[in-house]
């Protein structure tokens, strides 16, 4: 079973000026599909070549970099643009009580995200997870790692993610890492971050 690059939901120019439409194509049709490629390399003829990816991630042996790089970022990258959108949407008021319930606020969750993704150091990803008590989470991640791996240091399942490696924000934001992630919560699908709280 080959792994597909997904397409974008939405024109790769729609979530500008928070997001310039030639990051978007170079992150989803370069980077992403070149994840997608050598995931499909370093699976094939193996015992993963018909799992799913988050079986792959969950049982994952972090000494195969190969899978834990193209994996992860085949992965990250298939949420992060499911999470986007150029249209403003509500959050559930499931997903509103247990960001109240876990953090306080909403003020408060979107300091603890900005902080997670500010202080990543180099390349990583900011994620908010679900816990199976319905609780929420908010940790990075270096590099492609994600919190379905083994070992990682937080968990749960991810619903919300955050890609601070340079090449999702430098053309437009230079060394500005902070206003990238301002701007962020202005495309954030809500109603797709909810519906994946809902189901996990």
């Amino acid at each position: 079973m080959a792994f597909e690059l997904p397409e974008l939901p939405y024109p790769a120019d729609s979530l500008e000026p928070h997001i310039d439409s030639k990051t978007m194509n170079i992150h989803h049709g370069k980077h992403h599909a070149g994840y997608t490629s050598k995931l499909n390399v370093a699976v094939e003829g193996t015992p993963n070549d018909n799992k799913s990816i988050e079986e792959i991630l969950s049982t994952l042996d972090m000494s195969n970099n190969a899978l834990r790089n193209n994996g992860g970022g085949f992965f990250n990258h298939c949420l992060f643009w499911e999470i986007l959108s150029p249209n403003k949407s509500e959050m559930s008021e499931g997903l509103k009580s247990a960001i109240n319930d876990s953090f306080g606020s909403f003020s408060s969750f979107k300091d603890s995200f900005s902080v997670a993704a500010s202080s990543q150091f180099g390349s990583g990803w900011a994620w908010l997870c679900k816990h199976p008590d319905g609780s929420l989470e908010v940790c990075s991640t270096p590099n492609q790692d994600n919190p379905l791996m083994p070992e990682i240091g937080c968990g749960g399942v991810p619903i919300l993610c955050l890609d601070v490696w340079e090449h999702a924000y430098y053309l437009n934001y230079q060394n500005r890492r902070p206003d990238y992630i301002t701007n962020f919560f202005e495309i954030i699908n809500w109603e797709k971050v909810s519906e994946l709280y809902a189901s996990n």
